[in-house]
């Protein structure tokens, strides 16, 4: 009997080594890993430059107080705020904290309280973010949500409509991933900023999954025509290791003053030195441009798929849905014996979620695997 709380469905997998794009178990079975940790681990596994800045920070110190000054803190800010209207920071341990931040600094900032978000969003779980959540199945049981949270549809232009001088923000992801890797298109996100700006309503960009190089720039904002006031990142800005951010413009700063707002562990010196680390990797242009030219050849080969079996490819850089006909659950299951580790998104979605540094041979046995599976399944 297992002293852990069930509150997750776990595969019977126990992964204990990684290098790259693999992974193994502890029965010695290697899976060419496509989730990295539900994007997590942008740099793949153990990415010798990341380990060596961290093994280094180990020796040193391991965690001070934000009492203190932390140049490390400082030169991560400048990493994700260069050559960007966005110029303030502050650092966490993961995407909902970032996000409670955020929604703390939108209630401070407008002393509104009307926040606009969209159904099949996804923004953490924490209480006040299951409320902005567009998701019925992460509220369930747990009573009446935080108020004013409205969920409008997404791509709908009617929606924005809704958007008034009693709006404090609207809160959305470029890419919906939890709700099925739904990219935003790109007319609507238009409009969707021509009307906060004649209410003068804050956007909040939720980049937890889409940034730090995942859909092929550092923002996945950064390929939209949107303005956001803020935007909340985490998932692949440590490598693995836990870090978040909020990221916001110079205004914020008279807002979020000495006491409003902290963390004891938010930017220690381990996640900033592998936030870094990581940042230095990622982030050149050539790094960003190898993402686009991959995530175009995956949708490329993955769209040769039978059409009996699948219903859409999408998605940016290497962040691709495969919505099917049936539910996935049986295949992700298949493509585990085959040695391909994937991760839902929904009940009929496939997300692939590879290392920025796969190759391309890597994706050629990814793709190999996927129409395999789906082939067998065509003829079952």
């Amino acid at each position: 009997m297992s002293a852990l709380l069930p509150t997750y469905q776990r595969h019977d997998i126990e992964l204990i080594e990684g290098s790259g794009s693999f992974v193994t178990d502890t029965k010695g079975q290697s899976y060419l890993d496509f989730t990295m940790g539900i994007a997590v681990c942008n740099t793949g596994h153990r990415h010798p430059f990341v380990q060596q800045r961290v093994t280094e920070q180990l020796g040193k110190l391991w965690h001070t107080s934000n009492l203190f000054i932390s140049s490390k803190q400082e030169r991560v800010a400048e990493l994700l705020t260069k050559d960007s209207h966005l110029s303030h920071v502050f650092f966490c341990n993961s995407g909902t904290e970032a996000n409670e931040g955020a929604f703390k600094l939108i209630r401070k900032w407008t002393q509104k309280t009307e926040i606009l978000t969209f159904s099949q969003s996804f923004h953490g779980r924490t209480f006040a973010m299951m409320g902005a959540t567009g998701q019925e199945k992460i509220k369930d049981g747990f009573g009446s949500m935080v108020p004013d949270f409205k969920h409008l549809t997404f791509n709908d232009f009617e929606s924005l409509d809704m958007i008034s001088e009693q709006t404090a923000a609207v809160w959305l992801e470029v890419i919906q991933g939890e709700g099925g890797v739904i990219p935003a298109e790109h007319e609507w996100l238009q409009a969707l900023m021509e009307q906060t700006k004649k209410y003068d309503v804050k956007v909040v960009v939720d980049e937890v999954q889409t940034g730090i190089g995942r859909t092929g720039s550092r923002y996945a904002f950064e390929q939209t025509p949107l303005k956001p006031d803020i935007i909340t990142v985490a998932k692949g800005l440590g490598s693995g290791f836990p870090v978040g951010a909020l990221i916001t413009t110079a205004e914020a700063a008279t807002v979020f003053t000495p006491g409003t707002h902290g963390s004891t562990f938010g930017g220690n010196p381990l996640a900033m030195t592998a936030a870094e680390a990581t940042l230095e990797l990622l982030l050149p242009d050539e790094q960003m441009q190898q993402v686009q030219n991959k995530g175009k050849y995956l949708m490329a080969q993955l769209s040769e798929l039978p059409g009996t079996m699948v219903r859409e490819v999408r998605g940016r850089g290497l962040m691709i849905g495969i919505e099917c006909h049936q539910a996935v659950a049986p295949l992700i299951q298949a493509l585990q014996q085959t040695g391909l580790l994937v991760v839902s998104a929904g009940p009929n979605v496939i997300r692939l979620l590879p290392s920025l540094f796969v190759t391309e041979s890597e994706l050629d046995l990814a793709i190999e695997k996927i129409k395999s599976v789906c082939q067998q399944e065509v003829m079952m």
